[in-house]
């Protein structure tokens, strides 16, 4: 007979490691965002003849960025469901955070290393899209893995996705702020945090199985990973795992997650990061790091760990989709702030106080409506199936980046 008496989470040693595991996936993804300053003092120069401009390529490395980040990510997220039937969880996780590591470490090599512009704007936005591809994987695997958790592990694990934009936006900070004479040696140390980074979120994931707690939750999904793979493949083709979205719930929790991340990205960081300061004279240099990325990814992770102390409204209230789709009001309010160069829209926002306080109001309830959605859904079906609908949710959530991602180049075009 098995076992029926439930372990308990020492030292909350497993609700650690599954904040590590949420702070790894999106490292990569946030030390690229944040490092638009760096980037950008590779790419946008002015080219001089004679002692006058003759060029000045604009490479929009925001919105390039962006949506090369979230393509990716929406497509691998999609295969995700066809490799968990066929490549062990061991070696998505592990052998994601591998690449990754591998291709950071690469990243942080070109720093030292001389190119020419547009050569390096593809050599990066190459390494953008495979670090993407394989963050894909390894976030699909992971959800579905604290899917089969207690609840309140999903809360712990976004959390720690939160927390990975405010590791990075201070690193960034702390590169700006250093005063080495050698200037491409912040950028290096900036580059290598990530890789310690992955590194502790490899060794956390591989000291997991170890725990009891764990085991009792997780040992389940293995088991029938292992022996079920014919009867997986049959029932994917039958498209059995639509049913999840064919269930109203899972609709509205899908609708919600991909509407809150279209409009996130949709003018982040693609439109925020181009608002000018009022005070330049003053602190122009760390004014977008502080403002932007820093302001945003605090609030963001508040408005995840929020979700762990209180959850409102219910997954069954109507005016959760509601307050979802109210965040829209954010896209016009960021676009009226002071962005340079624009063409079109007015500034009604000049002053940096007006800007910071969007921003704080925009990512906090960012933070909390994806965390919501993506802590209802695995409760909506039944406990066998939790990881099915932990990786569907992932795509939609990769759906509502990649819509975000193309509407930034509209967006920024019509400032």
């Amino acid at each position: 007979m098995g076992r029926t008496d439930t372990p308990q989470d020492r030292g909350c040693l497993v609700g650690i490691i599954f904040f590590i595991l949420g702070l790894g996936t999106l490292l990569p993804w946030n030390f690229f965002m944040t490092a638009l300053p760096y980037f950008q003092g590779r790419l946008n120069t002015t080219e001089w003849s004679n002692g006058t401009v003759v060029v000045h390529k604009e490479y929009y490395f925001n919105n390039w960025m962006t949506l090369l980040s979230q393509l990716p990510l929406l497509l691998f997220t999609l295969l995700n469901s066809f490799l968990y039937q066929r490549i062990s969880e061991m070696v998505r996780i592990a052998g994601s955070l591998v690449f990754i590591l591998l291709l950071f470490l690469l990243t942080a090599v070109l720093v030292k290393v001389p190119m020419e512009k547009d050569r390096f704007f593809s050599v990066t936005m190459a390494t953008i899209w495979f670090i993407n591809s394989f963050g894909a994987v390894l976030q699909g695997s992971l959800f579905g893995l604290v899917g089969l958790l207690p609840q309140k592990y999903s809360a712990i694990f976004m959390s720690g996705q939160g927390l990975a934009g405010t590791f990075a936006a201070v690193a960034m900070l702390l590169a700006i702020a250093s005063n080495d004479t050698d200037s491409e040696a912040p950028a290096l140390g900036y580059f290598i945090t990530p890789c310690v980074g992955t590194l502790v979120t490899l060794f956390s994931y591989l000291f997991l199985p170890r725990l009891e707690f764990a085991e009792f939750y997780l040992d389940r999904s293995g088991k029938y990973e292992a022996g079920t793979t014919d009867e997986l493949l049959k029932d994917l083709v039958r498209m059995n795992v639509f049913f999840y979205v064919s269930s109203l719930q899972i609709w509205v929790m899908a609708f919600c997650v991909t509407f809150v991340f279209t409009v996130t990205l949709s003018v982040f960081p693609a439109v925020t990061a181009d608002v000018k300061t009022a005070f330049p004279e003053k602190w122009e240099r760390y004014f977008i790091s502080v403002c932007c990325f820093l302001i945003f990814n605090i609030n963001d992770w508040i408005g995840r760990t929020i979700t762990t102390l209180f959850q409102w409204p219910s997954k069954e209230s109507r005016l959760f989709p509601i307050l979802v789709v109210s965040r829209v009001v954010f896209m016009p309010l960021l676009m009226l702030c002071n962005v340079q160069p624009r063409s079109f829209l007015p500034v009604y926002f000049p002053h940096d106080a007006a800007f910071t306080t969007i921003m704080a109001l925009f990512s906090v309830s960012s933070g909390y409506f994806v965390c919501l959605s993506m802590s209802y859904a695995p409760q909506m079906v039944e406990p066998k199936d939790a990881e099915t609908a932990g990786a569907l949710m992932t795509f939609f959530l990769a759906l509502g980046l990649s819509i975000g991602a193309a509407l930034s180049f509209p967006l920024r075009a019509i400032v």
